[in-house]
C-alpha cells in the first residue's frame, strides 16, 4: 500500500435498466473475467425473480437487503507491546457498502440452487427479510466487536 497518496476513485456509470449506481457496483462485483454481459444477465435475472416472488419493487428490495447486511462496526488488529488486540472500530460508509456487496455475493455463490440467478435472488430476498448467510456474517462481525469492546481504548 502506497504511503504517498491514496488510490483515485473511478467514477461508475449508473446501470442502463434502473439508472442506479449501487446496482452497477453490485454488477461489477458479480462479474468474472471481464464478462460484463453475463454479470448483467445474472443481476437483472435475479432482480426480476425477486419482483415475481415478492411482488414489489426489486430495486427497493435490493437496497433493503444491502442495508440489512451493512456492518456498523468491525474489528481491526492492533499490535501493542508484543500483543495483538482485536480493536473494534466503526466502518466507513464506502467500506460498509463494499463489504455488504462482497458478503452477499459470496453467500449467494455458497448456496446450493442450480443457477446463479436463483442463488442471488434467494440470498437477496433472505437478506431483505433479515435472514440468510450474509446477515449472519454481519451479526458475527458485530458480536466480535462487542466481545472486544474492552480494547476500544487502543483505537487509533
Amino acid at each position: 500500500m502506497s504511503r504517498r497518496h491514496s488510490a483515485q476513485k473511478r467514477e461508475v456509470h449508473p446501470d442502463p435498466k434502473f439508472a442506479d449506481l449501487v446496482v452497477t457496483k453490485f454488477m461489477n462485483a458479480v462479474m468474472r473475467d471481464g464478462k460484463k454481459s453475463v454479470a448483467e444477465n445474472i443481476v437483472y435475472g435475479a432482480l426480476t425473480r425477486m419482483e415475481d416472488k415478492a411482488k414489489s419493487d426489486p430495486v427497493q428490495l435490493f437496497h433493503q437487503a444491502l442495508e440489512n447486511v451493512m456492518p456498523a462496526v468491525e474489528v481491526r488488529s492492533r499490535r501493542v507491546g508484543g500483543a495483538t488486540y482485536q480493536v473494534p472500530v466503526e466502518v466507513r460508509s464506502e467500506r460498509r457498502q463494499a463489504l455488504a456487496i462482497r458478503w452477499l455475493i459470496s453467500a449467494a455463490r455458497g448456496r446450493n440452487e442450480n443457477t446463479m440467478v436463483e442463488r442471488l435472488s434467494g440470498e437477496l430476498l433472505d437478506a431483505a427479510n433479515n435472514r440468510g448467510t450474509a446477515v449472519k456474517k454481519r451479526e458475527d462481525t458485530h458480536k466480535m466487536a462487542e466481545a472486544n469492546r474492552a480494547f476500544s481504548h487502543y483505537r487509533w
